[in-house]
């Protein structure tokens, strides 16, 4: 099946205008023919940013900023997870509205600050434009790093995924040290759901972990065609793989990194782990790899659990209502609401 053909409805939407330019009856033509438009429309972008991935930096960003303080440019809400990316192909340092406040102090009623994390060939806008100031508005303290990328990098999250999870062990120590609390919460997309683990289990996270919600993550790895498929659907991401993208093979199925994550047990007592899945999904495949091993603090489901005709794929589960609310859930269970479409 196209990529098209499984992109999610909204994504597919915001597409419409130019795949009806397609002169080609055939449905796998169409596919075809769209990414070939999309390649076109963005290959002088493409090309500076796989010049970035080795070296070339043209922004200012970092995964562990040096200094909470410093300035950073603010994007506008998104409610696609295309919109988002066509907004980060010219602004690809921008962080999401409602993110990286370091001046927000936890409130009694959300006591624990929430660090977004991006997953791979994304960045923290691509992923949580949509999400960020959702909950900034819920009331939380909202967090939001690049990680696995050089600084200025559009595409991230392709680094060794045990130094990404180093990245995210500084990051977290940061946000820990400005607002004041002990623990944080993860809300994690794809790689950005089982990375964390690995921080979790090997780095100290246990201590500083109360949640960690995963949206599509693959937590038993995914296969080569998934991967594939990824790094098709967004651009630039084609030009990363292989050599320049070591947490492309980290995240296969059956891979050393994948296996040493899941030795001696999944989780970790310390921690709520909370996963949604989507029967739709294209990267993660099987969807089921998505789920950790059943236990007392692991709560799991999948999104036509609760929307049964629903075909958000992976790329769009971080933008869809259901899933905000999933979020919102685990991160508050004392004041969750009902899952509806």
């Amino acid at each position: 099946m196209s990529i098209r053909a499984r992109m999610s409805v909204s994504a597919r939407n915001s597409r419409s205008t130019h795949n009806s330019r397609s002169t080609h009856n055939s449905p796998k033509h169409r596919g075809r023919s769209s990414r070939r438009r999309l390649v076109a429309a963005v290959s002088g972008i493409a090309a500076a940013v796989s010049l970035g991935a080795f070296g070339i930096v043209t922004h200012q960003a970092t995964a562990t900023p040096a200094a909470p303080a410093a300035k950073e440019q603010v994007g506008p809400p998104q409610k696609t997870f295309a919109a988002a990316t066509a907004y980060a192909l010219a602004h690809p340092a921008a962080v999401p509205t409602g993110a990286n406040d370091w001046a927000c102090r936890p409130s009694a009623e959300h006591p624990k600050p929430v660090v977004l994390v991006h997953g791979t060939f994304e960045n923290r806008y691509m992923n949580w434009a949509g999400l960020a100031p959702k909950l900034k508005d819920a009331g939380y303290c909202v967090y939001a790093p690049n990680y696995g990328g050089k600084e200025g990098q559009l595409l991230q999250g392709i680094g060794d995924m045990a130094d990404s999870a180093g990245q995210l062990s500084a990051f977290v120590d940061k946000v820990r040290e400005q607002t004041g609390s002990s623990r944080v919460d993860l809300v994690g997309h794809s790689q950005g759901g089982m990375m964390p683990r690995h921080y979790i289990k090997n780095l100290g996270g246990a201590a500083k972990v109360d949640k960690l919600v995963a949206l599509a993550p693959n937590n038993h790895g995914t296969s080569l065609s998934g991967l594939a498929t990824l790094a098709k659907a967004i651009p630039g991401a084609e030009d990363l793989t292989g050599a320049a993208c070591p947490a492309c093979t980290q995240q296969m199925t059956g891979s050393d990194f994948v296996t040493a994550l899941n030795e001696g047990g999944e989780t970790d007592p310390a921690v709520d782990y909370s996963v949604l899945a989507t029967r739709t999904d294209w990267v993660v495949t099987p969807y089921t790899s998505s789920y950790l091993a059943k236990a007392p603090n692991v709560t799991q489901s999948k999104l036509q659990d609760h929307c049964p005709l629903d075909l958000t794929e992976h790329l769009g589960l971080s933008y869809h209502q259901t899933a905000t609310r999933f979020v919102l859930n685990a991160l508050d269970p004392a004041h969750a609401q009902k899952l509806t479409c």
